[in-house]
């Protein structure tokens, strides 16, 4: 059965794409108490599960032996746009661990912040590893592999404990064997693993509702979402959802987005986990349709849903900067 239709493109009044998808909710129980489409087929999380990545950080004592700051713990967690304070923070962060951005086993590519990326061209600069939107989290993967004593070089291959650290974690928190797994490469040259949606929304329902975890993984996880809540700009940047429902949020509703379409969240008012993935892989549907379920769930208050009303129904501009359409909550939303 094809998954529910979550979000419709319009063009002037007419439907021209319709985006397909699946979402999984869940309660730290691992129970799914809402559920639209397939959660059980296998999808990769992308960039969504960068919080649990980080459990190893600090968990470790690598955080606190090299004395991190809260937006270095954020950036840990981030897809950032490479912005100046962005970049700055991970050079100055690799300096004090005894490393220089060479050490970054990510590609480059340009920034995502398109007046940082005009700036780079303007000085004629290439960008560098530092400004892939993954440095923050591979700086925190060799943070820890420095502090343990492993090698550095390679720290990126499937089999260093950089890697299989995070596995491990990742497993506990959403109640899967990671290594039995399929797995593929990911953006930035990780590994990752194709996992239902429904084990995603367990593992964030637990960072949402820590108390049953073992208390050095709880406090990892309260660590981790308070330097997540108290620095939204570190976690993605200017004009990015993820920013702009945390600065109107804080810890209430933490959210992560993954390419191809993922998206996270935690619910710590409501107890509750999100994972969702648009079928087609566009970003701005799993936009869409993150806060529709937000909606759906009564996670956002009046002011909140105000202030991102122009996100909810997404205005789209063509090459003169007319609106010629927008993308909204499909029909089902109203269904429910």
């Amino acid at each position: 059965m094809s998954n529910p239709i979550l979000v419709d493109t319009l063009r002037g009044d007419v439907v021209e794409n319709r985006h397909r998808g699946a979402i999984a909710v869940c309660d730290p129980a691992g129970n799914q108490v809402h559920c639209w489409g397939d959660t059980d087929t296998l999808v990769y999380p992308r960039s969504a599960i960068k919080p649990l990545q980080a459990l190893p950080l600090v968990e470790s004592g690598a955080a606190d032996h090299f004395e991190l700051s809260q937006a270095e713990l954020a950036l840990a967690c981030s897809s950032h746009s490479a912005e100046p304070k962005h970049t700055e923070t991970v050079h100055e962060w690799l300096k004090r661990i005894g490393l220089d951005d060479d050490a970054l086993e990510c590609g480059a590519h340009a920034p995502q912040h398109d007046k940082t990326a005009a700036a780079l061209i303007e000085k004629h600069q290439q960008p560098g590893r530092i400004h892939n939107n993954c440095s923050g989290k591979h700086t925190g993967m060799l943070t820890t592999a420095r502090f343990l004593g492993e090698p550095t070089r390679g720290y990126i291959e499937r089999e260093h404990p950089a890697q299989q650290r995070w596995f491990d974690a990742l497993g506990d928190m959403a109640g899967v064997d990671m290594r039995r797994l399929p797995w593929s490469y990911d953006g930035c040259g990780i590994p990752v693993i194709a996992m239902p949606l429904r084990s995603m929304a367990s593992a964030f329902a637990r960072v949402a509702v820590p108390d049953d975890l073992p208390a050095e993984r709880a406090s990892a996880v309260d660590r981790i979402t308070t330097a997540i809540a108290q620095n939204p700009f570190m976690v993605a940047g200017s004009g990015r959802l993820c920013t702009e429902i945390m600065q109107l949020t804080g810890r209430r509703v933490i959210v992560k987005t993954g390419a191809g379409g993922v998206y996270t969240a935690a619910l710590r008012e409501k107890g509750l986990g999100i994972a969702l993935k648009i079928d087609d892989g566009t970003r701005e549907a799993a936009e869409v349709a993150l806060l529709a379920v937000l909606n759906h769930l009564g996670a956002l208050n009046d002011d909140e849903l105000e202030a991102l009303a122009a996100r909810r129904r997404m205005p789209i501009r063509n090459t003169r900067d007319l609106v010629t359409g927008h993308r909204q909550p499909a029909a089902i939303w109203s269904k429910n």
